[in-house]
């Protein structure tokens, strides 16, 4: 179902990000993210003059995680941003190499690369790649066995809305831990 209609309006700016996860012949896996702005008017900065549909950022992110989700590898590449100092700040990427996509990601991910240390929308693609990885490994997640804390009851309860302890997806998956039908869909 699209949104209600809106004002008239005109476009200003424009951000397509592209994500995809692949499985390779080595058994580890490719993330791959990429980041386009554009702008709908002109626009001009540092003297640079940017005309409508022309990329102000073209950025692209590769992971490369093993079924654990642990990174063993990330490049980064900047075909176009504002300023050629923007190219430079591939390399911070790199600094999470070793990482695991995991409860806290998020966090880690902007303790490592915030601020002055990388480029904010490189650091940003992270994000959802991060949850990009995971639908990727799906089939792998299936043929585990579901993971549990230690009092036994899923990790999966509580995570999401659909996942909510009062859900019916709860109720008919895991009974033994439904905390009662208040709001149940």
């Amino acid at each position: 179902m699209p949104l209600p209609s809106s004002s008239q309006r005109t476009e200003l700016h424009l951000r397509t990000l592209e994500m995809r996860g692949y499985r390779r012949d080595d058994g580890l896996y490719e993330i791959e993210g990429h980041l386009v702005d554009s702008k709908g008017q002109p626009l001009t900065i540092d003297g640079r003059n940017i005309v409508p549909g022309q990329p102000v950022h073209d950025m692209w992110v590769r992971l490369v995680v093993d079924e654990d989700l642990v990174v063993k590898d990330i490049v980064a590449a900047t075909d176009a941003a504002p300023y050629p100092a923007c190219r430079e700040a591939t390399d911070a990427m790199r600094l999470i190499v070793g990482e695991r996509i995991a409860h806290g990601w998020t966090n880690m991910v902007k303790s490592r690369l915030g601020g002055a240390v990388g480029c904010t929308h490189l650091m940003e693609m992270l994000l959802p790649l991060g949850t990009v990885a995971y639908q990727t490994m799906s089939h792998a997640r299936v043929a585990k066995p579901e993971r549990r804390d230690r009092g036994g009851r899923p990790v999966k309860i509580d995570s999401c809305y659909a996942y909510a302890s009062q859900r019916d997806i709860v109720k008919r998956r895991w009974p033994e831990f439904h905390t009662g039908d208040k709001g149940s869909a």
